[in-house]
């Protein structure tokens, strides 16, 4: 039996993005090949630890380890800070910076890699290669990282924040074999990173079909709106990388030829705020719906419902949701 000892950002139902989702699918198809797997995510003060069990009660092969860390998907330095109270800070119960949590969180993980009996790790993304790093020191044990996405793309191409640079870089330089999400992504790592062509695999994304397959009418709760306008579609995290204000600017130029066109914004992100001011002042708040963050069966109904979903990202690796839509 192969044990794998996974380290992740999230896992849904407690998930922000595509990284959650690739990882589930991920683990329950290795789960299902008969390989035992162990997932370490880091763990806000109001998980409810019997939520997560439920969500593996159906596959006793994947086991949930929690540590205590406010880390969380797609975290900015000044969302770690703001999310901190007084009693985090002066009782060192947390790190004072995103960064310093990064390390904390690396730390603890170290500790997992000691109880824990497992023949390969796997790190996804930045926050988790420390942590992936620190077991392969104390356990030898050979490192594989996950790459879903880089700093070069949460920066719309450009260079970023130059500390998760430097984890990215440490990462794919301790691994002993890197993953990426599409050719574009493994071109960034080797480049980029200087990390050698032959090391670095390519491994897309996918979707099971039957998740997105329903045999009702989805499109019902929209329906009345169908009848008169064409719906068009953003689904994704609300996000310098992900382009929603290029959607926005659009829409503009859409509802100047045809003014029955609803856009709709599925999704979540530190953008959210500023895109709703950018509508408001092209003067097309009537004309763009913000849905929120949808999963399941509502993120089905809407992608049934519209007559065209767009991707405006400005730097993609490989988003899953064109292949739901």
């Amino acid at each position: 039996l192969m044990r794998v000892l996974m380290f992740g950002w999230e896992f849904p139902p407690h998930n922000s993005g595509g990284l959650g989702v690739a990882c589930y699918g991920l683990s329950k198809s290795l789960s299902q090949q008969g390989i035992d797997i162990t997932f370490v995510l880091p763990k806000r003060v109001d998980v409810n630890q019997d939520f997560l069990r439920l969500i593996f009660a159906d596959n006793s092969k994947i086991s949930v380890k929690e540590l205590d860390s406010p880390l969380k998907p797609y975290l900015t330095s000044k969302d770690y800070s703001d999310s901190l109270n007084l009693n985090d800070i002066l009782s060192g119960r947390y790190g004072a910076s995103l960064f310093e949590e990064a390390a904390r969180y690396a730390y603890l993980s170290r500790r997992i890699a000691l109880e824990e009996s497992f023949d390969i790790i796997h790190a996804h993304d930045w926050l988790s290669f420390l942590a992936g790093i620190e077991a392969k020191k104390v356990s030898h044990k050979p490192l594989i990282v996950h790459v879903h996405s880089t700093e070069f793309d949460r920066a719309g191409g450009a260079w970023g924040n130059p500390f998760v640079h430097e984890v990215e870089k440490a990462g794919v330089e301790a691994a002993d074999k890197v993953i990426a999400v599409s050719n574009f992504t493994k071109s960034i790592v080797t480049k980029n990173y200087g990390i050698d062509d032959s090391k670095v695999d390519v491994l897309h994304n996918g979707i099971n079909k039957e998740d997105c397959a329903s045999n009702n009418d989805a499109s019902f709760p929209f329906s009345t709106l169908k009848k008169r306008l064409k719906i068009v579609l953003f689904a994704g995290r609300i996000t310098l990388q992900k382009g929603p204000d290029y959607f926005i600017y659009a829409a503009r130029k859409v509802l100047d030829y045809n003014p029955n066109v609803m856009f709709v914004v599925a999704g979540s992100g530190d953008m959210q705020e500023s895109v709703i001011r950018e509508a408001a002042k092209l003067d097309i708040s009537d004309k763009v719906l913000f849905a929120g963050f949808l999963r399941g069966d509502e993120l089905m109904s809407i992608y049934k419902a519209a007559d065209l979903f767009v991707l405006p990202s400005v730097s993609e690796p490989f988003g899953i949701t064109p292949l739901e839509s």
